[in-house]
């Protein structure tokens, strides 16, 4: 009689922070060590293309103004309503996360071994941290975040307050955090940060 196959679980790490505090930086360097990464953001805009069931409800919901001329949801003007009023903001979430999370267990479920990274900016609003092994909140100074914003960006300071104080503070996402990554140094103070992360909790 055949013994049955043994089945292997992924180690599920949750990556978050706060806006440009270094996130997706440091998910390309676990992905060079192997990760199976996971972009909520890019999922997130992958559901806002026409045809969708989000993009209806955006739709519906914020009107057409929102849109291009060729009836591609305008991100930019979406955004500048959305981080201007608070309620408009829980509205949206309200729509694109259950849609998120969706996606993100089934691309999850595939993974048979070795280390899943979730990158996800809101995954301790959303309650989804729960569903991690391990939670990385990646921090950095205030002045840090404006400054990679402008360059990315080239919003003006206000509007980039306004993104940063829609999130919830980094202070209580370190709280349920087991590794905290500090990102105020060099790029090469940041590889050896992730490289402790490496030799903490990869199993192959």
């Amino acid at each position: 009689m055949k013994k049955p196959l043994k089945k292997y679980k992924p180690l599920v790490i949750g990556l978050t922070g706060g806006l440009a505090t270094g996130k997706t930086t440091v998910a390309g360097m676990l992905a060079r060590y192997g990760a199976k990464v996971i972009d909520a953001d890019a999922i997130g805009h992958g559901l806002l293309e026409q045809g969708t069931r989000v993009y209806g409800a955006i739709v519906r919901c914020f009107g057409p103004g929102v849109l291009t001329a060729d009836k591609a949801i305008d991100r930019r003007a979406l955004s500048q309503i959305v981080f201007s009023d608070k309620a408009r903001l829980q509205k949206l979430n309200s729509i694109i996360h259950p849609e998120i999370i969706r996606i993100v267990k089934k691309e999850i479920a595939k993974v048979r071994k070795g280390v899943v990274v979730l990158d996800a900016p809101l995954l301790v609003e959303t309650g989804f941290y729960r569903n991690v092994d391990k939670v990385v909140v990646v921090t950095s100074s205030q002045a840090r975040q404006i400054q990679r914003l402008q360059e990315r960006l080239r919003l003006s300071r206000r509007e980039i307050l306004k993104r940063i104080r829609s999130q919830m503070p980094l202070s209580d996402k370190v709280r349920v955090a087991d590794f905290v990554i500090d990102n105020n140094g060099t790029r090469n103070d940041l590889r050896k940060t992730v490289t402790q992360i490496r030799r903490m909790w990869w199993t192959s």
